[in-house]
């Protein structure tokens, strides 16, 4: 578009000078009449010749000067269209080579931010993976206590056990040494007993007893051989059983107790008739069970 506005412009110069010479040739040659003829008067007039060649080469020399002044301002607008052209060229070239310095710099720019990014993320991937390692050994440091741990538990409660079970048997003993204790005490006392009383009424009164309580008795499974408990019966003349309950020294279970209190109450009446003279209101009864 510049290069057409030069040429144009440079065409319009020339155009306007040659048009311009030519009026001043034309001026030159025009012969002017005066407005008002001057008066004749007694002067001598002189007539003068004018050869129309010089006009004419007068006129060719203003015209081949013109045409040369139209060539030098055409040559000059040539030439400074040439310049324009050129300096346009050399401004294209120089924007072509900036542009490509620029486009050079963005794709350094991006290559070295695609590094950087490659380079980062190379980073994060190590730190993760060191991350990453660093709590697997953390994990299996926690397991590995968590297990001695578990395992110091374990040993624990099994000593525990084997204390509790070591006092369970040590309690078992001294009970089975009391039990045997009290067995031989009531095994003498009653042998003492028998002893003393075999041959009296008051033996065969007490034996009577126990047969009728024994009779009555409904065995719990949980009764032991060797059983021996002291009750204490409340009767009324004629043998009727007011109160029965367990006093003194039994080596019996609760419900074992409860079954010989049931079986005297379910006696109703212990034997009265042939031991009017040893009948007491209040008995001490040893019950025995072998």
């Amino acid at each position: 578009m510049r290069e057409f506005f030069s040429i144009t412009w440079a065409f319009i110069l020339a155009l306007a000078v040659h048009v311009l010479m030519v009026a001043a040739v034309l001026l030159g040659t025009i012969d002017w009449k005066p407005f008002k003829p001057p008066a004749l008067t007694g002067m001598t007039i002189e007539a003068v010749m004018v050869d129309t060649t010089v006009i004419k080469n007068r006129r060719e020399q203003a015209r081949q000067e013109a045409e040369r002044a139209l060539a030098r301002k055409a040559e000059e607008a040539r030439r400074r269209q040439e310049l324009e052209a050129r300096k346009e060229r050399l401004e294209r070239e120089q924007d072509a080579a900036e542009q490509k310095r620029l486009q050079d710099l963005a794709t350094k720019k991006r290559e070295e931010d695609l590094r950087l990014q490659q380079m980062r993320k190379n980073q994060a991937e190590a730190r993760k993976a060191r991350l990453k390692k660093q709590q697997d050994e953390l994990d299996h440091v926690r397991r590995q206590r968590d297990e001695a741990t578990r395992l110091r538990i374990i040993e624990e409660e099994r000593l525990k056990q084997l204390d509790a079970r070591r006092q369970a048997d040590a309690d078992a003993q001294r009970q089975a040494r009391a039990e045997a204790d009290m067995r031989k005490q009531m095994a003498s006392e009653q042998a003492e007993f028998k002893a003393g009383q075999l041959a009296s009424k008051g033996e065969e009164y007490y034996a009577a007893i126990q047969s009728q309580v024994t009779n009555n008795w409904l065995r719990p499974p949980t009764a032991r051989p060797g059983l021996r408990c002291r009750l204490k019966i409340v009767q009324i003349p004629g043998g009727e059983v007011i109160s029965a309950a367990i006093a003194g020294s039994c080596n019996a279970d609760e419900a074992t107790r409860r079954s010989l209190v049931a079986a005297v109450e379910r006696a109703g009446s212990l034997p009265y008739r042939g031991f009017e003279k040893v009948f007491q209101r209040e008995i001490d009864f040893l019950f025995s069970y072998d």
